[in-house]
């Protein structure tokens, strides 16, 4: 027994809206989820996180499990108790750590000894060892424990990777003692290969998950490897299950993803970027440490409902920010809600067949540069939106 129920409300091309229905909330997605590595968001409380409507964010089991660990959360209730969050919850699998603390990590068929970044402890991360600190925090959509490694890996170890992922799916599906409350997704494997992608595919989707997430992207692939493998993998994923692109946040990628077909996305991007004083805004980004926003006295974004924008202008937020923790505070707000918005408007679009007019809209604002007559767009955005029909505007008609 399923812990989800997915429902297709509309669809434009491969791209579609829907209601994903977990234990703990009704999601619309597509939906990005902000991340909060340890069981909260840098800066912000829960509240705050439920007034910028993010529907579902997402925790990380390598982190949570080493502090205050999965005993912990076995006893608290788990992290919707302990962080005092009443919607969605995602938990990964802490494989990410396998590439982003390589040096710390040797990979066996067990598992994953991890040599801690914070006292020098081992760690034994095995797939039932990963399920289970899982079911002690208790997120709505877990994720097996995968065998992870750098995109650029091709030969004989990225298939001994793809491979050992369908392996160590079946021993977290056999592990997982909370199917009836938690859904477990595989994450789909293969590197930059797509035969291998292909195989990985065609075995999980045998499993018969909730969902199924994309892994191994975002990591210093090419954009055009990057939105093709994304295309295959929605091309095979099944039509009535969520697919779920990890650790992807760049507005102009949710967005051509979104296009081919993705319907979940998590990233740190919004967050991070925040502290080094970088605003998200329709028009790309502001940076605004610049001393230009010095005696600017409008808003980020004049038709933006957060809190940032509503009480606080660009020459404060400048003061502030990189300073004083609050500059980081403000922005962090303004950048998650920016996330929700622009997710909020694609699925709109769809609802209201008019999803292609936004992507151009969209895409426009995004690359357009003041005096310039013609618009530059990178190729791969050209060629991943003409694969589902969509032709971009080349006129700069504000100049």
């Amino acid at each position: 027994m399923s812990a989800l129920e997915f429902e297709i409300l509309a669809k434009s091309g491969k791209a579609r809206t829907s209601i994903l229905t977990l234990p703990h909330y009704k999601v619309t997605t597509p939906i990005f989820q902000p991340v909060g590595t340890c069981g909260s968001m840098k800066g912000l409380t829960s509240k705050q996180l439920r007034e910028l409507d993010c529907q579902i964010i997402l925790g990380n089991t390598y982190h949570l499990a080493l502090h205050p660990g999965g005993e912990f959360f076995g006893k608290c209730g788990g992290l919707h108790e302990f962080m005092n969050w009443d919607r969605g919850l995602l938990t990964d699998s802490g494989g990410f750590q396998m590439v982003s603390l390589s040096k710390l990590a040797e990979v066996t068929e067990e598992g994953v000894n991890f040599i801690s970044p914070k006292d020098g402890s081992q760690m034994l991360l095995k797939p039932e060892t990963s399920i289970k600190i899982q079911n002690q925090i208790g997120a709505d959509i877990i994720m097996q424990l995968d065998d992870v490694v750098h995109v650029l890996t091709s030969g004989k170890r990225l298939e001994e990777a793809m491979y050992r992922s369908i392996r160590w799916l079946d021993r977290c599906i056999k592990a997982h003692s909370r199917k009836s409350e938690q859904n477990l997704f595989p994450i789909i494997q293969g590197g930059l290969n797509p035969e291998l992608r292909k195989i990985c595919l065609k075995e999980m989707i045998k499993r018969d998950c909730p969902g199924y997430a994309i892994g191994g992207l975002s990591g210093g692939e090419s954009k055009d490897q990057f939105w093709k493998i994304v295309s295959l993998c929605t091309d095979y994923l099944p039509e009535n299950k969520p697919r779920y692109l990890m650790g992807v946040g760049f507005p102009v990628d949710l967005i051509v993803c979104s296009v081919l077909g993705v319907d979940m996305f998590d990233c740190v991007y919004p967050t991070r970027t925040s502290r080094f004083g970088t605003a998200l805004v329709w028009e790309g980004t502001l940076k605004l440490k610049s001393e230009k926003y010095q005696f600017d006295f409008d808003p980020i974004e004049k038709d933006c409902d957060c809190l940032t924008c509503k009480k606080y202008t660009k020459s404060a937020i400048h003061t502030l920010v990189t300073k004083e923790t609050v500059g980081c505070h403000l922005l962090t707000i303004h950048n998650i809600r920016f996330q929700m918005r622009l997710m909020q408007r694609f699925r709109e679009s769809i609802k209201n067949n008019k999803m292609p007019e936004f992507v151009r809209a969209f895409m426009k604002a995004q690359f357009k540069k003041k005096g310039e007559k013609k618009i530059v767009y990178p190729t791969w955005v050209i060629e991943a939106l003409q694969s589902q029909q969509i032709e971009l505007d080349y006129e700069n008609d504000e100049d």
